[in-house]
């Protein structure tokens, strides 16, 4: 069973890795470039509009409310205004 893991876990990195080549493939061929963020950016406990970080939420949770500002959430919305927000940072400010 140990070993069907790390086979998974094997067949999964290569899957990942060989969508990064590719995608890395297209945007020189149109001229565009990746930013690549930490894995363990909290993008889904961001408020995209205030930046209050609300902590982890199980993944059932699909839309939330900031505290902070009230803002509702829809959770995939707000974590891709979040890494986009973060790789225009890191671009531009690193």
């Amino acid at each position: 069973m140990l070993r069907n893991r790390k086979l998974a876990k094997s067949i999964t990195d290569v899957s990942w890795s060989s969508f990064v080549a590719k995608l890395e493939y297209k945007a020189d061929w149109y001229g565009r470039e990746i930013m690549k963020i930490s894995r363990w950016f909290p993008s889904s406990q961001l408020c995209s509009e205030c930046g209050h970080q609300d902590g982890k939420k199980s993944l059932d949770i699909r839309h939330w409310t900031c505290p902070h500002c009230h803002t509702p959430h829809d959770r995939y919305v707000n974590a891709s205004k979040n890494i986009l927000a973060e790789g225009l940072r890191i671009k531009f400010f690193v």
